[in-house]
Formats: C-alpha cells, structure tokens, sequence
C-alpha cells in the first residue's frame, strides 16, 4: 500500500490534477451525502454538459472515487473544506470526461494498448511510476522492479490491486488529454511581421507635451447618469459583463453565544477540576481525560508562556495556576517540574530612532535625536511616554514594551546589551542596529528558568437553555416576517437584530458574506432545500443553522446566466459612464476655448487644465511618467508629427490633447528570432485557459448540483 500511496501522491490524475492543465479554475462548494426528496421526481441529473445529462449515480460514483483518493493520500477523513474541493474536483473530472471526449473523438485520437505498456514500463515511463520505483540513494530508475511489481500485484490485498487498477485505468485519459493540449499548443505561431512590430514597440520613443484634464475636477453631483444609460453602456461592452447565476438576500443572524449563568455554571466545574488537579497523581493523563484540547505538559521559559501565568513568576512545582478565562475558554496550569533551559529569556522595552536616510549626516542626526531621549529618560521622565511620543516602530502603541523574548530572537547587538544586563532599569548608553539607535529599558532581566507546565483547558459553551432561547428568538422573528416588508419592520422593531445583504451568490458558493459553512441557505436561495423548495424574491426562509448562529434571509433577487443586470453593476458601470459624460464636457469646453498652443487652450479652460511634458515615451508599454496607463494618448502622440497637436480626447483619468515633440524610430533589426520566441512562450503559456475556457463554453454547461449538494 506504501507503494501504491506514493504513485497516488506523485500521479496527476489520482489526485484530480491531471485535468489542472485544462481545468485551471476551482469552485467552492459543500459535499453532503444523503438523497434528497427531489429523487421522488423524475429528474435525477445533476447537470448537463455538451447536451449529455449527468446522473446522480454517475456523479456520486466520482465523488466517492474521489473522496477514496483523498483519505489514501492524506491519511485522513475530509474535512467541510476538503469536501468542497473533492466536490469541485468531481464535478470538473465529469466536465473534462464527458465535453473533452468529445473534442477527441472529433479528432480521432487514441491511445493504444502499446502506448499504455510503455507508459507503465516502457521507455517512456510515467513520471509518477518513475518516481515510486526510483532509488532514493542514486537516484537511478529501475524498470525491471516495476515489471517485478506488476507479475505479484494479483498476490496483494485487494486494496491495493483496485488503487492500481483504478490508476491504470486513468493514464489513457490523462495522455489523451495531453495529446490535445500539445496539439493546440503546437499550433501556436507568431510571425516574422508581429514579431517585428513587438520589437519595434518596444524600442521607438517619443517626447511628448500634453493638456490634462481630470474627470474629478468635474464635480459628481452636476452629472446626473440615467439607468437608460447604464443599460447602453452594458449593451455595448457585453463581453466585460458576463456574469453566472447569483441571488441576493438579505439575512439576520441571531448568534448562540454563552451567557453569564453559563459562563458561572463552567466557571464552577472548572474550580473543582482544579481541587483535582493539583492531587492528580498522573497530570499527562488527567489532562487526557478533562481538557478540551489535549496537550502534553512541556518546559516552557517565561518568553513562550500565557501572559496570565506570566504575571505568576517565579512559579512554583506542584501548584496549580487559574482558572484564567481568556478568547473564551478557561484554563489551568500546573508546574509539574522546573529545570534550566538552554537559552535564555528577558523583557524588555525600548524606543527606536531611525536615520531619515543612509548618509553620515542623517546618521548623525539619529544619534543626536536619540542622545537627547536617552538623557531625558535619564532625567526621570516617563519611559512608556517618551515611546509613544520618539519612538518609529511599531512598539510605540505599548510604550516601547517589547515582551518576553528568547536569546536569538532578535539582531545581535541589542541582544548583547539586553542579555548581558543583570539588573532591570534603563541601560546607560545608545545600543546602535540595524535599525537604527535604540533607548533600552530591561524590565525583566535574563533568566534559564524553564517550569513543565501541563495545561487543561475548557470552553465556555452555551448550554441547551442559552441556545433554545436562541432558536426561540429566531422562531419569533420568522413568525412576524412573511415577506421582505415585514421582516424589515421586525428587524427595525428590534434594536437587538442587525440586518446583513449579500449579493450574487453562486450555485456553489459555501460562505455567505462572513456565515462560513452556509450552504443551506445558499441552496435554500437557489429553490433546492428540503424544507422550504422553490423560493421565490420576496420569500422567507425557514430558520436555518450555521454553526453557532441561527439565521432568517429573505430573498432579494435573482440573476440569471447571461449578461449582468444594471442593479448588479451599477456603482462600477455608473463611474465609467459618468466619466464619459464628463469628457464630453470637458471636450466641448475645450473646443470652445480660443488658442493655438497647449498654454493658451490651458489658460482658457481654467485652472483645472494642465500642461505637462513626458520624455522617452515607450510605445509598447503605454504607460505616461507621472499620469500611468493611457494607451490612447500614447498612440495618438505616435502617430503625430513634431509640433503637431491632437483634438480633445477622453482617456482613461481625465480628458487629453497630446503634441508631439521628438521621436525615436526604433532601430532596424533584422533578427526577430528572440521576440518570436518571446511571444510564443506568452501565447502558450496561456493556452491551457483558453483551451479549457473554450470548451467549456461550447459544451453549454448546465450546473444543476444544488438540487442535491
């Protein structure tokens, strides 16, 4: 089995990753067994790719496929988190299985038995069965042990022959796959023309002067955009908005949190734990049996303890510390046993003056600066406060306070002086670093006292009285809300309930704003769950629960597959229309404006034009000095004489009028051999995205998974 989990470790497609080439993107999702009600009715598929259906039997055999893969491999069940990846992996292995076969078939690819052989011990070995049955020590590959492997497999555990079958099986679709990809990564080509005119962007420059324009010098407010408007703008750049299926809701959580009476309740268990404690005759095995979160007592110097037993020092053997409540939960400490440690630890505090630059001057000024906090620290004044007035790091918030810290913690200079001070108080001179001079103040001098301390821990957890007055609550406001009108007026009415929104919810999506592990109620809002199908905008969901809270959404809206509404994108498309409004503006004005030059065009408009120049120009980037990305403008200089001048246009942050003042031709260059193999590189690079993307997109995929996950 060793063997067999190295192969799954090292092979693509065990894994899910031989499809990572194509299928580059991973949805989030939830994996739940379990059929639901919906298998009552006619339709069981899961969704639809290439006009193909994909039943659920058919997919739940992947998934378990799958999941098997994981637990192998990992040594371990799924968690939520890992159950949405095998999910997404599953699902993207059906995709791949189904929409991808039929692009081979088209093209009559194959793989024969005689490739399969040599991939498994042939010549050309996968490199997953080269890796399992390669010599770690010299590295060589022996074939000859894997033909050894293979004539035994039929003695092995049955296991182990179905995790090499199910391998085997796997290689013919994964060198399919590759077979594709390479074919139409073969194909790409980039002429000796385009390789030329890359060069040349690259290489020709030009000085430029140009009149500018920012749109934010045209105040909002005197704009006004129409949702006609937003509507043509999305009609026009349909390709920019192309969106998935999504819903919005608006949604309260009503949290389970402990109360007072429980935290006492806890709070009195944890004091008798304690008595027990300190008599326990085996601590390791107490903690075992008590804490919540088990851990083996360990020697620990004041620099790795909690603050609160911290605050105990010097500690004694045998005494038990706490109970501390803290992040909810309630902890005691007992010292089990003391001994030197093997470095030291120390407190300290300090204030860190830094140079304003790496020149002698500004060092000299650092010291100066420094000298005189040391000599008022000297003097008698407030360490803490000097920290927070002088100081430059991040310790000013704490008054310098650095905390307990080990020897090798920190730069060597400042722990020469901090370790090598046997008394608290604040140290006589500068300590200079790095990072500048440093004023120190020892607050605990060093010590190697190390104390065994085993640690039982207990969360503060609502008791079944806190959190059915929870769900009551939730119950009180789902009997008030029977449409989005009544729940806002439930949630106005009471002061206690905070009101949440989420928009565009995916079919797959896990989390609900910050609600992690909300997939009920995202399936709830896509008219799949059990309890409550079919929902529709103005529905109120049934209390659903999410880890410790319960939760009461509305749905709000609905958006279908295709081109993204304007309620959906409206502040993002409102900007970029307004924008283009403003130009229009801006270009009338301009147009208006009496001058010749880029001076008296300037002076004319108003004090919000300016007029700048740019030098060394680079076409191919389109980037201006000082202003950044305006292709537009950069093209246009180009394509101008010296002395020449542009009409008004809009760009990308404001409106523009660019002349040209020199150019520089690229020089000729005859070899393009490195920008062909530039360009190309960059063009298949991107290849298995666009393959996958394209496919994908001509397969007309149909998601349907939320009827059942």
């Amino acid at each position: 089995m060793a063997l067999i989990n190295t192969i799954r470790e090292k092979s693509g497609w065990a894994v899910g990753a031989i499809i990572i080439g194509l299928l580059l993107f991973m949805l989030g999702g939830d994996f739940l067994y379990g059929r639901s009600s919906i298998f009552g009715k006619n339709d069981t598929s899961v969704g639809e790719v290439a006009g193909e259906k994909v039943e659920y039997a058919d997919f739940e055999n992947t998934l378990e496929q799958a999941k098997q893969a994981f637990i192998q491999q990992q040594q371990r069940q799924p968690d939520d988190q890992a159950l949405a990846y095998i999910r997404e992996q599953a699902w993207n292995q059906t995709l791949y299985r189904i929409a991808f076969q039929k692009e081979f078939d088209k093209l009559g690819l194959k793989v024969s038995d005689e490739e399969l052989t040599d991939m498994v011990q042939g010549v050309n070995v996968h490199p997953s069965i080269r890796q399992a049955f390669t010599d770690p020590k010299t590295g060589q590959f022996d074939v000859m042990k894997v033909k050894e492997y293979l004539r035994n497999l039929d003695k092995m555990d049955p296991q182990a022959q179905a995790a090499f079958a199910n391998f085997e099986a796997n290689l013919r679709p994964e060198r399919l796959g590759s077979k594709y990809s390479n074919l139409l990564k073969m194909s790409t080509y980039v002429t000796s023309a385009e390789a030329k005119r890359y060069n040349e962007a690259q290489a020709a420059q030009v000085n430029m002067r140009y009149l500018f324009v920012p749109y934010f010098t045209v105040s909002d407010s005197s704009v006004k955009v129409s949702n006609e408007q937003l509507q043509a703008y999305i009609d026009k750049n349909k390709a920019r908005y192309k969106v998935e299926d999504g819903r919005s809701v608006e949604y309260v959580s009503i949290p389970v949190t402990a109360s007072v009476e429980d935290s006492t309740t806890i709070r009195k268990n944890v004091d008798e734990l304690a008595t027990r404690f300190a008599s326990a005759p085996v601590d390791s095995s107490f903690v075992q049996l008590n804490s919540d979160a088990p851990t083996r007592p360990a020697f620990l110097s004041p620099a790795d303890m909690p603050e609160k037993l911290r605050a105990q020092l010097p500690l004694q053997v045998g005494k038990v510390y706490g109970p501390y409540a803290e992040n909810g939960t309630y902890s005691l400490y007992k010292v089990t046993s003391e001994k030197a440690g093997a470095q030291p630890a120390a407190r300290a505090s300090h204030i860190l003056i830094k140079a304003d630059g790496t020149t002698p001057e500004a060092d000299a000024a650092a010291k100066a600066k420094a000298t005189e906090v040391l000599n008022k620290a000297k003097a008698g004044a407030n360490f803490a406060d000097l920290a927070r007035q002088y100081g430059t790091d991040g310790t000013t918030a704490t008054g310098g306070d650095l905390g307990w810290f080990q020897q090798g913690r920190m730069v060597p200079e400042f722990e020469k002086a901090v370790f090598g001070a046997t008394a608290t108080g604040l140290l006589p001179n500068l300590v200079k670093t790095s990072f500048g001079y440093h004023i120190v103040k020892i607050t605990a001098p060093k010590t190697s006292q190390t104390y065994q301390v085993a640690t039982v821990q207990k969360s503060i957890q609502p008791t079944d009285a806190t959190r059915d007055a929870a769900y009551n609550k939730a119950q009180q406001l789902k009997g008030e809300a029977t449409d989005l009108a009544s729940f806002r007026a439930a949630v106005a009415k009471d002061k206690s309930l905070q009101k949440a929104e989420a928009k565009g919810l995916g079919r797959g999506d896990q989390a609900v704003n910050n609600l992690q592990g909300a997939r009920r109620l995202v399936r709830w809002a896509y008219g799949s769950d059990n309890e409550a199908p079919n929902a529709k905008i103005g529905d109120v969901s049934p209390v659903i629960e999410v880890g410790d809270q319960y939760v009461i959404a509305v749905l709000t809206g609905e958006r279908e597959k295709g081109t993204a509404d304007v309620a959906s994108v409206k502040p993002e498309v409102t900007a970029l229309v307004r924008n283009e409004l403003k130009a229009e503006q801006i270009i009338s004005k301009l147009k208006a404006a009496k001058g010749s030059t880029l001076e008296q065009l300037a002076q004319a408009y108003g004090s919000s034009a300016q007029v700048k120049t740019a030098d060394n120009v680079v076409l191919g980037q389109g980037q201006i000095p000082g202003l950044g990305a305006e292709p537009v403008a950069v093209g246009k200089a180009f394509g101008l004489k010296p002395g020449q001048k542009s009409k008004a246009f809009a760009g990308e942050q404001g409106v523009l009028v660019v002349e040209a003042v020199s150019a520089t031709p690229a020089p000729a260059t005859a070899d393009v051999k490195a920008a062909k193999q530039q360009l190309t590189a960059q063009r298949t690079a991107r290849a298995d995205e666009l393959i996958y993307n394209a496919i994908k997109q001509q397969a007309n995929v149909k998601d349907n998974r939320t009827k059942f996950f």
